[in-house]
């Protein structure tokens, strides 16, 4: 159990059915009447962001979110298979637990499985991927003052904006909470 008098950036817990991180916090003592804590929470099943006020002495039970490495072995149309590579056990994720977590993740890469209470409910791919391009434009000679960027499809088929001395064949690495890119490899 954490009390609201204890909140912490970062810290998960459940209340009204729904599993809840803390993003912000901030105690506030007014002039007149009692403390109270205002928070920013992060439903994390759905991403939804609610903004709720508590009195410092409520208590919440904390939620435990397991996160395991997994490799992405393939996907079949409809599902996406993982296997933990210290126990060998396989699971099948459909298409809207994954999301678009996968869109920079090539098969056989490793990857975060995050669940509570054995439920899935996320894949968090790697910060920072090496794809190579696959198909982009050709850039022109001198056309850099403007910092312009042109579209690049990388081997996961994701498009990706890279600048114009960018070539097929390249190998990029690229930012996956952002979809950036960073630099060439």
């Amino acid at each position: 159990m954490v009390s609201a008098g204890d909140f912490r950036n970062g810290v998960t817990l459940e209340m009204d059915g729904n599993i809840y991180q803390i993003i912000e916090f901030q105690h506030v003592k007014p002039g007149k009447g009692a403390a109270f804590v205002r928070t920013k929470l992060k439903n994390i099943i759905n991403g939804g962001v609610v903004e709720k006020t508590f009195r410092p002495t409520e208590k919440f039970p904390t939620a435990r979110i397991d996160r395991v490495e997994m490799q992405y072995l393939y996907n079949d149309g409809d599902l996406f298979y993982f296997m933990n590579t210290e126990t060998y056990d396989q699971i099948a994720l459909n298409n809207e637990t994954i999301g678009d977590a996968l869109k920079f993740v090539k098969e056989n890469e490793m990857v975060k499985v995050c669940s509570h209470n054995g439920n899935v409910f996320a894949v968090e791919a790697p910060l920072f991927v090496e794809l190579e391009v696959t198909d982009t434009e050709p850039g022109f000679k001198g056309d850099t003052a403007t910092g312009a960027t042109k579209p690049a499809t990388v081997e996961t088929g994701a498009v990706v904006y890279v600048p114009l001395f960018v070539e097929t064949g390249d190998k990029l690495k690229i930012d996956t909470r952002t979809g950036e890119y960073l630099s060439r490899v």
